[in-house]
Order: C-alpha cells, then structure tokens, then sequence
C-alpha cells in the first residue's frame, strides 16, 4: 500500500478530517507513509456531528491532535451571505452549497497549520471532483510554501472495497453500508447526494435518502407566510425578531425544510470536465435568494441590476471552480456590494408545499413610484412623449428594412 510517486520529507500534517471512512484511513495511512504526526482537523458548519465521537475517533485512529472548531457564524457571515448579495447560482440550479464551504474549510486549516508549525495539509478529496481543486487553489493563496498531499492521486487503495479491507487491517471501525449508496455533504447550507444509485439520471432518488426536507406532498395543508428584513443586501431578521447570520439560516432552514422546499435534482458540469448528478436539499437558501432579489426589483436601478446579473455566471463559476480568493472574485465582490448599499426593506413571502411566493416587498429608498407606474390618470408623466421614444428606437430598423432588410 506504498506511494505511486516519490514522497516529500514532511515534519507535521494537518488533516482535514470528517470521521468516516476515507479520511480515517486516509488519516492512519499519512501516519504510516511519512512517519510523523498528524493533526486532525474538523470544522463545524452546522453538519450536526457527533463531535465527541468523532475526537475519540480520531485519537484511537493515531491522531497526534485534534482540533474542533465552530465556524457556523463566520461561515454564514464571511462566506455564505457575501455570496448571496451576488444572487449566485450555478448552471440555473445549484446554489453553492458546497462550493463555497471549501474555502472556509481550507482557510481555517491553514490558521491551524501556521499555530501548530505544520509543514504539510491533506485532504480526502478524489481525483475526479470538485473539491480537490477548492481545496488546493485556496491553499496556494493563502500558503503558497505550504506542501499539499491529496492521497487519492498517489495512493493505490483505489476502491471502496481496498479501503475497507485496509480499514479492518488496522483496527478503524467501518460504517460503510450499502442501505445508503451514495456520497453525503451536509453543512448549514445544504446537504448534497451524489454518486451511488445516483449515477443513473433516469431514477429518482428515493425518498428515504432526504433527511432535510418533507417531501412537499407531505408538507402542512396549511399556508404560511414570513416577513424577512434586509440591510444593505444582508438578512438581519425574521418575522421582526433580529438573529445572528447562524441562527438566522438555521430559523429559515426550519421553515423551509417544514414546507418541502428546496429540493433539486441535477446534471452539473465539473470543473475537471465530466457531468455529474448530484441532488441538493438547501431549504432556507432558496428562500433566502428568492426574497432577496425581490427586494432588488424596488432598489436596483435597472441598468445596475442588468449589468450585475450579466456577471452572476462569471461570479458563480468562479466559487465553483474553487477561485474564492482570486483577485478577480474579490473584484467582482466589491462591485456587487456597492449595488448592495439600498438594498434595506421587509420582503413578505407566501409558503406552502414546496412553493415559495413573494407577496409583498417595500423599502425606505425604493424606486418603484406608484404616481409613475399607475394607469390612472396621472400629472408626472406625459404619454405623448413616448411617442418620439419609439421613433428614435426604431430609426435604425427602418433603415435597414428601406436597404433590403426583413420586410412582409
């Protein structure tokens, strides 16, 4: 079980460690391949861990350390609520939910790395996904002497079945069952399903596998509605009662995954160049985007609005790919939080089984006039004017159709 290519001389890893089966092989197998200690490393972003089981765990597997560190408020605050001052989403479906946790994951890493002098990090990413280039592009720009080690690329314990057998090998209890075939990420944004009986496009995922969300036939006979307030693009309140951004996304998780919404299934394009299905349970986050950029509609001027909505693709590939902090991410940010600084009222939101309507929405600095936008008779604005308007818009097509252009 040696390495296909020539190992580094490391001193110290830090390990981003989850507790299943592959970072605690991957965790026992750093150990043995580079004969020094090894850190394990988990973060908290709401996936409801059993975090004392998992340091137990941890310490059984060999760990030298292991650090725990709760980063719900920093991961909504610093990461999940910038992206949603930019209305990001990927491919017209997905919401990041993943994506954008990476960054954080590696970021806080890196500070662990630097505390303990540890020349090394690791990651039990695969070498056909997503998360490896997340990971590793952050850890570039923000420790660009610090020495990677991505076991899937150079290990040969490339099967499910290798992996639980060098498990068994050396003493790690396995919990790898075939009641659940497919891959699982869960933080305060979302949980995402992939792989397994998911590989087929054609079958629907069952609905055992959903352990957010109420299917929405099953949801409430009943219609409720919630008022959500925003200041300069940032969520600060629900139904008027003020919560941090962790509680916040946890209070509109509740309600979302009560009323069935948030479900989506998918054919995504990774960024190493294959589709994948992944199916997404991200409940308060689709609330969230929908009355977000309602309240847009009454404080964006339009071209700001069209010239922001022109770059969310750029924007939402960028954290897919794993560019969080990229000068050119950054850049867009600043561009998209200017547009943020009007961006203050209520939005009020009709649920009900799996739908999610936008019923009202008002602010201090809207632009919506109702004196201009009426059809009864008004005194602000002149009809007739739009007459010479149309002229002008429609001088260059009459033009073109007088030289031989598209006639009937």
């Amino acid at each position: 079980m040696g390495l296909s290519v020539q190992k580094e001389r490391v001193n110290k890893i830090v390990l981003a460690y989850s507790g299943g089966l592959d970072t605690s092989v991957i965790l026992k197998w750093l150990q043995e391949t580079y004969n020094c200690p090894v850190v394990a490393y988990s973060a908290d972003i709401g996936q409801n861990e059993d975090w004392k089981g998992l340091r137990q765990k941890a310490i059984d597997t060999g760990a030298s350390e292991v650090v725990i560190r709760d980063l719900k408020e920093e991961f909504v605050r610093d990461f999940v609520f910038p992206m949603f001052r930019a209305d990001a989403i990927y491919e017209g479906s997905y919401l990041l939910g993943t994506s954008i946790a990476r960054p954080l994951i590696a970021k806080e890493q890196i500070r662990i790395a630097r505390k303990l002098n540890a020349d090394a990090v690791s990651h039990g990413a695969t070498g056909k996904g997503n998360d490896q280039v997340r990971f590793e592009l952050s850890f570039m720009a923000l420790a660009p002497d610090i020495k990677i080690i991505a076991p899937w690329r150079i290990w040969d314990l490339n099967s499910r079945q290798r992996l639980m057998d060098f498990a068994r090998a050396h003493g790690i209890p396995v919990s790898a069952t075939r009641k659940r075939p497919y891959s699982m990420d869960a933080n305060l944004l979302h949980i995402s399903y992939e792989g397994g009986t998911l590989e087929d496009p054609w079958i629907e995922p069952p609905e055992d596998m959903f352990v957010w969300t109420k299917a929405p036939e099953q949801a409430p006979d009943r219609v409720s509605y919630i008022e959500i307030d925003f200041e300069q693009g940032n969520p600060v309140a629900i139904d008027g009662e003020r919560l941090s951004p962790a509680r916040f996304l946890s209070r509109l998780n509740s309600i979302g995954a009560d009323n069935g919404i948030g479900r989506v299934d998918l054919v995504e394009n990774r960024f190493v160049g294959m589709k994948s299905r992944g199916v997404y349970e991200t409940p308060g986050g689709t609330i969230l985007r929908i009355a977000h950029m309602a309240l847009e509609t009454i404080t964006l001027d339009r071209e700001v609005m069209h010239l922001r909505d022109s770059l969310i693709p750029r924007y939402s590939e960028l954290i897919y790919y794993g560019f969080w902090f990229s000068p050119e991410r950054e850049l867009i940010q600043k561009l998209f939080d200017e547009s943020q600084v009007d961006v203050s009222g209520r939005v009020r939101l009709k649920i009900y089984k799996g739908s999610c309507q936008v019923v009202g929405r008002r602010a201090e600095k809207s632009l919506y006039r109702p004196d201009f936008a009426t059809f009864e008779e008004d005194e602000v604005y002149r009809q007739r004017d739009a007459e010479g308007f149309i002229r002008l818009q429609g001088l260059r097509l009459k033009i073109r159709s007088m030289l031989g252009g598209e006639k009937i």
